[in-house]
């Protein structure tokens, strides 16, 4: 079973995370659901932090279908929160894979995530995310600061995981996967997509279908 984690301002009736979803239903059941404060889904979005309880309140409701394999797919600010997830409740998924995420925290290297950080710092960014996005958003800090994605990543070892990056991602440059490889050692997979943008939106079905093939030669 897959368990699909949307990126920041997505959520389930979003046709891109539609899309995701009907081409893995072709390798196995799949759980969408919206992060807080996205769509129809109550709170406010912390932008990662919390949402990793959201992703386990998920992955538990899909074992309860009585699924031997779960795995989570996350994409951008999901990515970064299926990383976390599988650091911080080991054993809880079968194998990982994430789409286009951060290593790190606070990066604005980008013109996007220059705006990213203006929409959620900003009370009139959050008026734009709640009334534009369909995405409210928490206007405190994270305090503490969560666990980082690349420190997160050792701590995910047996489980397989891969790491699937765009080498024209607009948000987070190159260095942000090749981090996260290095962190995930022998354990980890990489695959650098030529002419990919960002997230669920640049995830064709041909990338999609290759997920699929390598989530059922691993969490078999």
């Amino acid at each position: 079973m897959f368990v699909i984690a949307h990126g920041f301002t997505g959520d389930v009736d979003r046709p891109h995370v539609r899309r995701v979803a009907d081409v893995l239903a072709r390798y196995g059941a799949v759980v969408t659901f919206s992060f807080r404060g996205h769509g129809a889904s109550g709170g406010r979005s912390t932008v990662g932090d919390k949402e990793v309880l959201d992703l386990a309140a998920a992955v538990e409701w899909a074992r309860g279908f009585g699924h031997a394999r779960v795995v989570t797919v996350g994409f951008s600010m999901g990515g970064s929160v299926v990383l976390r997830h599988a650091a911080l409740y080991p054993g809880t998924v079968d194998a990982v894979v994430s789409v286009s995420a951060p290593a790190r925290w606070y990066y604005r290297g980008t013109a996007p995530m220059r705006r990213l950080h203006w929409l959620v710092t900003r009370p009139e960014g959050r008026l734009v995310g709640r009334y534009g996005l369909r995405t409210r958003i928490h206007h405190r800090e994270w305090n503490p600061v969560p666990l980082s994605p690349v420190q997160a990543v050792p701590g995910i070892a047996p489980t397989p995981l891969l790491i699937v990056h765009g080498d024209r991602d607009g948000y987070f440059p190159l260095d942000h996967p090749r981090m996260l490889a290095q962190a995930a050692g022998d354990h980890g997979e990489l695959w650098l997509e030529p002419g990919m943008g960002h997230a669920e939106h640049a995830a064709d079905e041909a990338l999609l279908a290759r997920i699929g093939d390598w989530v059922a030669a691993r969490a078999s």
